[in-house]
């Protein structure tokens, strides 16, 4: 089912072409005019720069010649080869260049029906859950020489990669806003996908061949999955950005990655000890130039050893300007950093093994406010401190000292100009929890703010938006993605800066349905950084999550889009809910009933000796009940001491009456009981233990069962 287009700025290309038809003059867009304003926002244009049309650069233009490929973006004098390797990997697609370029064949020129063409195009990129419809005029800036002043085509009378260009120039507001900026924005504002980046171990992966081989395996099935993929070396301290290595390759540069490969050599090119065996990639730099000078290198020993046909039967063949070869092992060792972006089709025939999502959009937002009445501070008597469990999850690249976080910042901007790029360092931030103006903010945030800073903001932390979902049955792999609205469009009035996000996955009780008060475990969590989108891939348990997304300080505010992915077999919500309200919404019936006085929470752990010695264990689950409540656990197969790990939290309106936890056996026909044990909890206590003998059942027998169980109670309903 195709995604809803909506028109950027209000502007339907549909009717502007038509009404300039009808008037017979070529469109002039108003709102993304040819003058400087359009261009840069701090620099001066350079000396002898005008505005034309491509009739007026060459006698017979084309939008397109012999079709869409790699060779026809070559960077101009805009730092923007993050977008441009980004372009350089869609245009090796049909079905994804397709979409940003759409109805292709009708924005053709018609040299039959010059009477048809109004001077207008339209491109449509991905901006925060939403197909945008950039609508532009065909007047690009050239230099005194008439030549293109940015990206042009390697074929002079070709104009599509330029008026991209363009369109994606205004989307952003200007061209010079286009300047510095990370391959992983523009990868996920041409598909809709999920960029994941990952962050190489350059000293492991170079001595470690199993290693190696893992990687490789990654790169190769995610190319299968048609996932696009960029690479780029970062400079180290004192080293600057597009500096060139002695083997060619450039630092801060975006590279895409068009093809990888495992051959297998003939005997002629077999060294002594050689491997009979190569791991290959094949790269392409967005500036057309190939600059690699090592092994499988243009001109190289390895190349003249092979004849042209040897090469196309290996596959070895380079398709455009700019691509070159080279081994894994040489790939490891130089490059640090690769994104790959990862296509999602919400379509239900998609083959399983993409992924598929489900999203929601939120808000950074400040308590709201009432006419006449000042806002109230914090109302959370709580005599917890925020508790932190063991990570169940360990994401790669997550700056934590202890439970603090750590911002990294300056990382998202990979810095891809050619003439005017300077290196920007990378800062880190933390924040202490004491003292300063954060802290003073902190002491007088709203409890009903949704802005409450990462998880180091003790006292506002779960103030933030809180998101639930479940994973049942087993083990299921996740990927999370928190994108944040973009701000390069206010980089013309001095602003433009992304705001530092991150999100914390919790564990939580299987039943919770209203807001999490206080952190008992914490399942995974990402790095937090100034990029617009942060992605975290892990493996969850069965059971209830809540997701934070986060801004690193307090009080910043904003929109987001949080979007979590699965493979078809994860049974994901179908959509992922927002927690609103503290406590539950009672129901019609609970209405006439006595409001709840205390909430407790049972942490039911682990059972053990279910079946003697030497038996056969049963299949077993477990049963909770509390009032007119039951929450039951899955069905644990053949186990004489499963561990449940099973949380529950209970509004309780009568807490005198007991809290029962039974024990029962699968069977074919009928189920039966093991045992039961009776929990009675007093009206305020703090994480109480207790190892409990089953009784009646099947528990009367001389082996003993037990059961091992946490509860907590207090009459603070927003306590736990």
């Amino acid at each position: 089912m195709p995604e809803q287009v909506h028109n950027f700025q209000g502007q339907s290309f549909h009717k502007l072409k038509r009404a300039c038809l009808r008037r017979g003059g070529l469109f002039k867009d108003p709102l993304f005019p040819a003058t400087a304003q359009s261009l840069f926002y701090k620099r001066e244009p350079p000396p002898g720069l005008t505005w034309k049309r491509p009739r007026e650069i060459c006698k017979d233009p084309r939008l397109f010649v012999d079709g869409i490929s790699t060779r026809d973006l070559h960077q101009g004098s805009l730092g923007n080869c993050w977008m441009v390797a980004a372009i350089s990997c869609l245009a090796s697609q049909p079905s994804l260049w397709k979409k940003v370029i759409p109805e292709h064949v009708e924005q053709e020129w018609n040299p039959k029906h010059p009477d048809l063409y109004a001077g207008i195009f339209h491109f449509r990129f991905w901006r925060l859950g939403r197909w945008m419809d950039v609508v532009v005029d065909d007047r690009l800036p050239v230099n005194g020489d008439g030549v293109l002043l940015f990206c042009r085509s390697a074929t002079p009378r070709e104009f599509w990669s330029a008026l991209l260009e363009k369109a994606y120039a205004k989307l952003n507001g200007c061209y010079e806003a286009l300047e510095g900026g990370n391959t992983t924005e523009a990868l996920i504002d041409f598909t809709g996908g999920v960029s994941e980046p990952l962050s190489l171990d350059r000293e492991a992966l170079s001595l470690h061949s199993d290693q190696r081989r893992v990687f490789f395996q990654t790169l190769t099935k995610a190319h299968e999955r048609k996932a696009l993929i960029t690479c780029s070396i970062r400079p180290a301290e004192g080293e600057t950005v597009e500096s060139v290595m002695d083997c060619g390759l450039v630092r801060g540069h975006a590279y895409g990655i068009t093809a990888v490969r495992k051959v297998r050599l003939a005997e002629k090119l077999l060294q002594a000890g050689g491997m009979a065996r190569l791991f290959m990639v094949r790269m392409r730099n967005p500036w057309g130039t190939t600059d690699w000078t090592g092994a499988w290198s243009q001109g190289s020993q390895q190349w003249q050893q092979m004849s042209r046909a040897e090469r196309e039967k290996m596959g070895l063949n380079v398709r455009d300007v700019g691509e070159f070869w080279m081994d894994f092992k040489d790939f490891c060792r130089y490059f640090t950093d690769v994104v790959v972006c990862r296509l999602v089709e919400r379509n239900l025939l998609w083959p399983s093994s993409h992924w598929k999502e489900v999203r929601h959009y939120g808000e950074w937002a400040p308590a709201p406010t009432s006419l006449g009445s000042p806002p109230p501070t914090t109302v959370l008597h709580n005599n917890h401190t925020l508790s932190l469990g063991r990570n169940n999850v360990k994401p790669g690249g997550t700056k934590q000292r202890g439970n603090r976080k750590e911002a990294r910042l300056g990382e998202s901007q990979q810095r891809g100009g050619r003439r005017r790029e300077q290196d920007k360092s990378v800062k880190k931030a933390t924040k202490e929890d004491e003292g300063g103006e954060v802290g003073g903010w902190e002491a007088q945030m709203d409890k009903r703010s949704r802005c409450g800073g990462c998880i180091n903001h003790r006292d506002t932390f779960l103030h933030n938006p809180q998101f639930v979902f479940d994973v049942r049955d087993k083990e299921e792999e996740v990927l999370i993605c928190l994108q944040q609205e973009d701000r390069r469009i206010r980089r013309k009035d001095g602003e433009g800066e992304n705001l530092p996000i991150g999100f914390e996955v919790l564990k939580v009780e299987v039943n919770r349905c209203s807001r999490v008060q206080c952190v008992v475990e914490q399942a995974a969590s990402s790095v937090y950084m100034d990029s617009r989108s942060v992605t975290l891939r892990g493996t969850l348990s069965p059971g209830r999550y809540v997701v934070l997304p986060t801004t690193f300080l307090p009080g910043a505010t904003g929109n987001f889009l949080l979007r979590l992915f699965s493979h078809s077999h994860v049974r994901l919500r179908c959509v992922t809910v927002e927690l609103r309200e503290d406590l539950p919404c009672p129901s019609v019936l609970q209405c006439y009933l006595p409001q709840p006085t205390v909430v407790t929470t049972v942490h039911l752990r682990r059972a053990s000796g279910l079946s003697p010695p030497k038996q056969t264990a049963p299949d077993v689950y477990a049963v909770v009940r509390c009032e007119n409540d039951t929450i039951r656990t899955r069905v644990f197969k053949a186990d004489a001491n499963p561990e449940f790990n099973l949380r529950t939290i209970f509004y309780r309106r009568y807490p005198n009456a007991h809290i029962s936890i039974e024990l029962w056996s699968r069977g074919r026909l009928w189920d039966s009981v093991l045992g039961r044990a009776r929990l009675q909890t007093s009206e305020s206590e703090r994480s109480r233990s207790y190892a409990i003998d089953l009784r009646g059942g099947q528990s009367s027998s001389d082996y003993p069962r037990s059961i091992y169980v946490e509860t907590s109670s207090s009459v603070c309903l927003t306590d736990l």
